[in-house]
């Protein structure tokens, strides 16, 4: 059982159908709890698992391991829509959530492109940011408190309040932790009342750096968009725009007065663009999730061929050389694309895409591991972080010390102290790791 990771699809091809492994689907929290604890008193290597969206091989599990499903921890345990939160287990999908509340005229304002199959403690353990999140948040924004079992079966409940000064809260240490921590169960998140108003437009930008310099600037304004999507010339293009150079799609939201403001002041800072109305905003929403897993899965159905995606950020005056770098890396192998978005005020994120194919399935992985370790010294170089909002897992492994430098003691010291028989995930945040007897 294994997640979406493109190189651990690709080595799957020559063999056919993965290995089989035991997987259990608890019921409950107990059940979970009893689980972990005969797996710390018997070393059994435990991977907690939702719905296998992930592409960095986090969840890789071999035989000897147990495969815990959270699937069937799938309730809505409430929604509180005077104090804007609700309460949900792990195995939650995410896309469904998002429509209950809807419903309700509220929404978690969590948009990754994973959303139809991902579920909330998928999205929790990987730390994962949606399309949106210039304006909510990212999942770390949106987690007020988490239930959690750790590994020796004891389970840590959510604490109450918006916010706490009794101490560090201590549950984010979940929160991007791939299952190496113990199981988180459930989740209070903050939720937000559906924007009476949302504009959208798309502008078209001579060049990438004229359209970074918009970005930027909107949002070092005070204005908070709904969205800040740009796309360099070539993802214009494989996009189907009109825009001639590179587009930008950009959008506000919230009460009427304050979703048209922004709109105006976001048409005031792209005055040197062309308007491209409102046809690419809408467009863009409609495809939103179009481009997700099923499609990563479909180009690399063919023998010899690669693809992956890679998810950087930095601050915005070294966004157009890390650009320009990885690029020329990716080119080199064959097709190379990045849009901008998540937005803030001291920087953005880069997501590059990248595909192409091979004589030989050694020849396509040789291609696909030179993609990630030249866009991962172009990071190094230019002072961006190595991963945005997908995770690290196998994917990012080789370099995960490097980037986190004596904070890795720190991690490798909280790990050990939760997990002494080294029972949960090997592969969450790097790598497998010594383990006490």
């Amino acid at each position: 059982m294994r997640d979406s990771w493109p190189l651990g699809v690709m080595r799957r091809r020559p063999r056919g159908a993965a290995m089989a492994v035991e997987a259990v689907r608890p019921q409950s929290y107990q059940e979970v709890a009893g689980l972990l604890r005969r797996a710390s008193a018997e070393g059994t290597v435990v991977v907690p698992t939702g719905g296998l969206s992930a592409v960095t091989g986090a969840v890789d599990i071999q035989p000897g391991q147990l495969a815990l499903d959270l699937t069937a921890l799938n309730r809505v345990l409430e929604i509180d829509e005077l104090n804007l939160t609700a309460r949900v287990q792990a195995g939650v999908n995410g896309l469904e959530l998002e429509e209950l509340l809807n419903r309700r005229g509220l929404t978690l304002g969590h948009f990754p492109s994973s959303l139809p199959v991902a579920t909330v403690g998928g999205l929790i353990a990987t730390r994962s940011s949606g399309q949106e999140s210039t304006f909510y948040g990212s999942i770390e924004d949106l987690v007020q408190g988490l239930t959690v079992c750790l590994p020796d079966g004891t389970i840590a409940e959510v604490l109450p309040g918006p916010r706490s000064a009794i101490g560090p809260a201590l549950h984010e240490i979940f929160i991007g932790s791939e299952g190496a921590l113990g199981v988180v169960l459930d989740a209070v998140l903050r939720v937000s009342r559906l924007p009476a108003a949302t504009h959208g437009r798309g502008f078209d930008f001579a060049t990438l750096e004229a359209g970074l310099d918009a970005m930027r600037e909107i949002v070092q304004c005070g204005v908070r968009p709904l969205v800040l999507r740009l796309y360099d010339r070539e993802d214009t293009a494989f996009q189907g725009s009109t825009a001639e150079g590179c587009l930008l799609v950009a959008g506000t939201a919230g009460e009427a007065a304050l979703a048209a403001a922004g709109m105006a002041v976001l048409e005031a800072r792209c005055g040197a663009a062309s308007d491209l109305g409102e046809e690419p905003f809408r467009r863009w929403r409609e495809r939103r999730f179009h481009l997700s897993r099923e499609r990563l899965l479909e180009t690399l159905a063919a023998p010899g061929s690669f693809a992956d995606t890679i998810e950087v950020a930095a601050p915005w005056d070294r966004l157009s050389a890390l650009h320009a770098e990885v690029k020329a890396v990716l080119a080199a192998e064959g097709i190379g694309l990045c849009h901008f978005s998540h937005a803030y005020p001291q920087g953005c994120c880069a997501y590059f895409t990248f595909a192409g194919s091979a004589a030989s399935e050694a020849e396509a992985e040789g291609a696909y591991q030179r993609c990630w370790e030249g866009a991962m010294e172009a990071c190094f170089r230019h002072s961006a972080t190595i991963g945005h909002h997908h995770g690290v897992g196998q994917v990012r492994a080789p370099w995960i010390r490097r980037e986190m430098g004596e904070w890795w003691q720190v991690w490798e010291r909280v790990r050990s102290s939760l997990d002494p028989k080294g029972v949960m995930n090997p592969n969450a945040v790097g790598a497998a790791r010594k383990t006490s007897s």
